[in-house]
């Protein structure tokens, strides 16, 4: 077992986690403030975004940046950085850098290191959503954001539909409403959902209801701000919800056909949602069984 006690003296710098505010500056820690001034580096997911951050707070510290495109050649620099005894803050743009984020690279290395890693506690959107979304607050499954594409979407929530826990997802403004159709197509109409928009911020929000409302919300009105979504736990799994408007399987292909499935693919989307035998469902489809 490798043990490092996170505070014990080393030849090493350390790694600082330093969550950032998701939309009100007040809500920097004054620990937070102290680590970004006293560290010799800091790596930002946007080193533009988080000058400025820097700028409202008065801190002139060295930048580097480190995100999806660039960690394969950044993460073994910050590393040689640390071995030689520099301490490093990294950040995100807003909220807990690594959730939903990047970071978990540059913490796995240091860890694999034997670097000491100090995370900071600090404003999370998932969680600051939770516990004022009036759904059960745990347990929960934190989800994060789902792949962009429905069939992607549908397959990963119908891993999820039986889950009695509360469900938390990111997702963008320009993408809420193909998300909450993959949801009501995997969850069902009536299933309790909470969305939170613009948290922190002057235009914070909470819109809840059911799937069926949320999705006949986002089809009407313009959809502004990033929204956490909160889908309450499934409270009868043994109940397999289907696709709003479906009455039959058949009802269902012939949607899914429409919003773009090749007929194979939304003949077994629709078997596995339902329970039915594909071959079964695809005969009924194509009128073999005659």
């Amino acid at each position: 077992m490798q043990r490092v006690r996170s505070f014990q003296t080393t030849d090493t710098g350390t790694l600082y986690l330093v969550p950032t505010p998701i939309g009100n500056l007040g809500d920097m820690t004054f620990r937070a403030l102290d680590i970004l001034k006293a560290v010799d580096l800091i790596a930002a997911e946007d080193t533009r975004h988080t000058q400025q951050l820097l700028n409202h707070f008065e801190i002139k510290q060295c930048l580097v940046s480190l995100h999806e495109h660039n960690y394969e050649q950044r993460v073994p620099q910050l590393i040689a950085d640390l071995q030689k005894g520099l301490d490093v803050a990294q950040c995100s743009d807003a909220g807990m850098p690594s959730i939903s984020d990047p970071g978990k690279e540059l913490v796995a290395a240091a860890t694999q290191a034997g670097i000491p890693v100090v995370a900071l506690p600090g404003p999370n959107a998932g969680l600051t959503a939770l516990i004022a979304s009036g759904l059960v607050p745990q347990p929960f499954t934190f989800y994060g954001f789902l792949e962009r594409k429905h069939q992607q979407q549908v397959t990963a929530l119908l891993k999820l539909k039986q889950r009695p826990e509360t469900l938390i997802f990111y997702e963008a403004p320009h993408r809420l409403k193909k998300t909450l159709q993959s949801m009501v197509e995997a969850f069902g109409e009536e299933r309790r959902v909470v969305l939170a928009r613009e948290l922190t911020k002057r235009y914070e929000e909470y819109l809840r209801g059911t799937l069926g409302e949320a999705l006949a919300w986002a089809e009407t009105e313009t959809v502004r701000g990033e929204f956490v979504v909160l889908v309450a736990g499934n409270d009868h799994p043994d109940k397999a919800p289907t696709a709003r408007g479906a009455a039959d399987p058949i009802q269902q292909i012939n949607a899914e056909v429409a919003r773009g499935l090749s007929t194979n693919a939304a003949i077994k989307l629709v078997a596995k949602q339902r329970g039915l035998k594909r071959q079964e469902l695809y005969r009924q489809y194509h009128g073999l069984n005659d």
